[in-house]
């Protein structure tokens, strides 16, 4: 692979999400994406397929890069109490950097859109999995370690993080004081 086909595979992949973010999924289109990266259209069918498979490969990439990012703040939690710290923090930034928009638009398009559904569950799975290993940890050491499922908690807590969001974009006020009674 050039590093020509490189940089206009990952110019397609920024517009995507740029696009995503701006317009929804809904607004998201080949041309909408080309114009944004600056390419021909016709790109984005070459290189991945479909815009559904653009968006994927964009979203897995990015996520994958936003948990590598927030690795080690992960790994220093100690308590339930320090992972709710943990992740108001990250939920700030990620809403902050437009991660939040983006995630909301892809599971909303998941609904109709298998490929969509496909990089809902990836991202899903990328931040669950994070929780998962703190719940794990920190149960381990109290006497509630045997009572809860660390596993479906991770599930729940990534369910509710996404719900808040969602509830933000129709209740930003309300959202934010759901957010702040966690």
């Amino acid at each position: 692979m050039t590093s020509r086909t490189v940089d206009t595979k990952a110019r397609l992949r920024t517009a995507a999400l740029a696009v995503v973010r701006e317009r929804g999924v809904g607004g998201t289109s080949a041309r909408a994406i080309a114009a944004a990266a600056e390419v021909n259209q016709a790109l984005i069918f070459y290189h991945f397929g479909s815009v559904s498979e653009l968006i994927e490969a964009a979203s897995d990439e990015a996520v994958e890069a936003r948990v590598r990012l927030y690795r080690d703040a992960f790994t220093g939690v100690d308590s339930l109490s320090d992972l709710l710290v943990v992740a108001r923090q990250v939920h700030e930034q990620e809403r902050q950097a437009g991660s939040m928009t983006v995630m909301a638009q892809i599971m909303a398009g998941a609904q109709s859109d298998p490929v969509l559904a496909r990089a809902g569950r990836h991202a899903l799975a990328a931040w669950t999995d994070e929780v998962d290993q703190v719940l794990r940890r920190v149960l381990a050491a109290s006497p509630l370690g045997s009572l809860i499922d660390g596993a479906g908690l991770a599930h729940l807590v990534s369910a509710a993080f996404m719900g808040i969001e969602l509830y933000h974009g129709a209740d930003p006020e309300s959202a934010d004081l759901a957010f702040g009674t966690i």
